[in-house]
């Protein structure tokens, strides 16, 4: 896994991110919605660090877990 390019980014469809709306958070691979950065930060841990510091709100945090947990229990 490695980082995306801009348009590898670009060139995926909303219900591979987190926060579709957004485009952010990333979950493509089952290793990107484990380790949403590089720097072993999976999606959900870096999802509630974000809620805890005041970014995201709790609707947003549950977002980016549910696309999480959809991509990590895909076969």
């Amino acid at each position: 896994m490695g980082k995306l390019t801009k348009e590898e980014r670009d060139s995926l469809p909303d219900d591979e991110f987190g926060l579709p709306e957004k485009r952010a958070y990333p979950v493509d691979t089952k290793a990107r919605a484990r380790n949403a950065k590089a720097r072993a930060r999976n999606a959900k841990a870096r999802a509630t660090q974000e809620f805890e510091r005041g970014l995201l709100t709790p609707e947003e945090r549950d977002e980016i877990d549910h696309a999480a947990d959809r991509k990590l229990n895909e076969d």
